[in-house]
């Protein structure tokens, strides 16, 4: 089985859209289209012919592009079961347990509400790696938008569960402010303190810091490193306020 080809797109401000493609079967997904046309020419540029959408969540900088994508390829549309209604482009509905295919590359869909009531992340074990939406940034979290601190901290010890070398494919470029704040609420850590000069010095030079790794954010993540759901929730309320 040949490795997944996974292509960073940026659009709009800071939002990455994720552009997923299997050599073998030829089988291209795309992870949460925030718009159409930078993802459709990413495509062609490479001779890929989309196949499959996935949506981590309903949000609409993660779905702007599902239906002039499906209007140009016809692709499948799969996203939360739990947020159908607010994503009105749904061909499959799945939710967490359920199993989705990239031709043989299989993804565990996870339940991760907090930002949204319904969110979802895509867990290909075999791949190392995890296409999470807004639940887990480099050094952050996502706004606790519709769910708790309780939900939010019981999706970080699940990712907390994985190897050092998953990637983590996150869905927005917030590392150099989410580093910045993490400093401040844990001012000993010096490998966090070093993440943070190499942030500066990527951002500086116009270079892309995503996607991370399980490992990365064990070490410096303080929404991971929370020892508590209170304590987690303190420091989204610190985040939201700053």
């Amino acid at each position: 089985m040949s490795p997944l080809d996974i292509v960073r797109i940026p659009v709009l401000n800071d939002n990455y859209v994720w552009l997923v493609h299997d050599s073998d079967s030829q089988a291209t997904m795309v992870i949460d289209p925030a718009v159409a046309e930078p993802v459709l020419e990413a495509a062609a540029a490479r001779g890929w012919t989309i196949t499959d959408i996935w949506n981590t969540h309903w949000h609409p900088d993660h779905t702007g592009g599902n239906a002039a994508i499906k209007e140009a390829t016809g692709c499948t549309i799969t996203g939360p079961a739990a947020e159908y209604e607010r994503i009105p482009t749904l061909d499959v509905r799945v939710t967490g347990g359920d199993r989705v295919r990239l031709g043989a590359h299989v993804a565990e869909v996870w339940d991760v509400p907090a930002h949204t009531a319904g969110h979802i992340a895509y867990h290909f074990a075999t791949d190392d790696a995890i296409f999470v939406g807004d639940t887990i940034f480099a050094m952050g979290c996502g706004r606790l938008f519709e769910g708790t601190a309780e939900q939010m901290f019981a999706n970080m010890r699940r990712f907390d569960a994985l190897g050092d070398a998953t990637r983590v494919y996150c869905a927005h470029e917030y590392t150099l402010s989410n580093a910045r704040f993490a400093v401040t609420v844990d001012p000993g850590n010096a490998a966090l303190a070093e993440r943070l000069a190499a942030v500066e010095a990527a951002r500086a030079a116009g270079e892309p810091t995503v996607p991370t790794s399980i490992g990365a954010e064990r070490a410096t993540n303080p929404f991971l490193r929370a020892a508590t759901a209170a304590e987690l929730g303190r420091i989204r309320a610190l985040k939201d306020a700053a």
